[in-house]
């Protein structure tokens, strides 16, 4: 599936239609460059899922909790990890295994510790600074 944001406000539809895309899945892998608004989207997934938090980057903590209406969401920044064992030391399993919403930004920094089953998305920055989103299910 692709999707196209040419701005912002179309965020929230975008979200929806993630949402309706991802059938039962549950764990989201966000991959783009630094500022292509990976963390954006994930603000624009959560309202659609009832967090009333304020969602921010994990960058720091590694990991973030949302109350969502129905389930936890997990919000996870792998950038500043060096390498996987960080991951394995974080307990990811116990998150990925849930049962609950997961949004990971940077899984490609631990690509033998990644779910079988997930959503796959890539945002990519046109030359008009619009978003284009590529949506998989694996």
């Amino acid at each position: 599936m692709l999707v196209t944001i040419p701005s912002i406000s179309e965020l929230p539809s975008a979200a929806k239609s993630i949402l309706s895309f991802s059938d039962s899945n549950k764990i989201f892998l966000f991959y783009g460059d630094m500022g292509a608004g990976k963390t954006t989207l994930i603000k624009a997934i959560c309202e659609q899922l009832g967090v009333t938090d304020v969602v921010t980057s994990p960058t720091f903590s590694i990991v973030n909790e949302y109350a969502g209406a129905e389930k936890k969401v997990y919000h996870f920044d792998f950038y500043r990890l060096k390498n996987q064992a960080e991951a394995l030391d974080l307990g990811y399993e116990e998150y990925f295994y849930s049962d609950a919403w997961c949004f990971i930004e940077w899984p490609e920094k631990i690509p033998d510790l990644l779910p079988e089953n997930f959503v796959c998305i890539s945002i990519h920055i046109m030359p008009d600074n619009s978003r284009q989103i590529t949506i998989d299910r694996n």
